[in-house]
């Protein structure tokens, strides 16, 4: 079992990284995340992506998180406290009152990922989702699809933003991800990889139904509004969802959702 620490006073130094949440949600925690909630903190656990720093809990709940608690290291602190005091600490109501601080281990550069997948696999790549909602969506909607890898771009908010991980349900916490820098050629390389790159938007030289589906695919979406660049979609298999009347888009996790069922659905038929 981990090592229980009591916290009666919000101004302990103990358990500085999770004073005033939200504020420090528009700051960054240098390297660090949040997980908030009971299915979060299981994904967290379980994952081998990410280890737990420390963990703070509404003394109500310690008893019931004892299976989640009996596998973190002896090491971990586990710091307990009356919902009082928490809510003091993370600076609002914490219902569900329980946190936990964490990080990436070793995460990987966008090639070094890209070299690791098998020779059948669907990846997302992503450019300029800048909607926490959004990405979160999206890492869910990758998890329950069997997504391989999620590739962002450089305009891309982070997929580890405390509401970003909450929306996903902590499958930004499975799903493996990186981020490629500025100025790289992202279809040059994917399809060097031997990638078939489909590039999603109303303006699609194809129907979703007409593609067809390869061994390995990647699936390219742009912010809502904008989209993706007028050279990626005269480089890539644009495809396009077919709607009824006038209306010619969708919420861009929803998309990521029917694609990545179709192509799921083509490999596994």
């Amino acid at each position: 079992m981990p090592t229980i620490i009591h916290i009666d006073d919000i101004a302990d130094p103990r358990i500085e990284p999770y004073r005033d949440i939200r504020e420090r949600d528009l700051v960054g925690r240098a390297g660090c995340f949040v997980a908030e909630g009971r299915v979060v903190i299981e994904k967290a656990v379980a994952s081998p992506l990410f280890r737990l720093d420390s963990l703070l809990i509404a003394a109500r709940r310690l008893d019931a998180m004892a299976d989640v608690l009996s596998q973190l290291d002896d090491t971990t602190p586990v710091f307990v406290a009356t919902q009082d005091v928490v809510d003091g600490i993370a600076g609002f109501p914490l219902h569900r009152g329980l946190l936990a601080i964490g990080r990436r281990v070793a995460p990987p550069g966008a090639e070094q990922l890209l070299g690791s997948l098998p020779e059948s696999a669907n990846v997302l790549v992503l450019s300029a989702i800048a909607n926490h909602d959004n990405m979160g969506g999206i890492f869910r909607n990758a998890a329950a699809f069997g997504v391989k890898a999620v590739f962002l771009d450089a305009d891309c908010c982070d997929p580890l933003y405390r509401k970003a991980i909450r929306v996903s349900v902590g499958a930004a916490l499975l799903v493996p991800f990186a981020r490629f820098s500025h100025g790289t050629d992202i279809v040059g390389l994917l399809e060097g990889r031997g990638f078939q790159v489909a590039a999603l938007s109303p303006r699609g030289r194809i129907e979703l139904t007409e593609l067809i589906v390869a061994k390995r695919n990647a699936l390219m979406l742009g912010a809502e509004g904008a989209g993706l660049s007028a050279d990626i979609l005269a480089r890539a298999h644009s495809v396009r969802l077919s709607m009824a009347g006038d209306f010619d888009s969708l919420n861009v996790a929803t998309t990521s959702g029917i694609v990545l069922h179709h192509l799921r659905a083509a490999a596994t038929g």
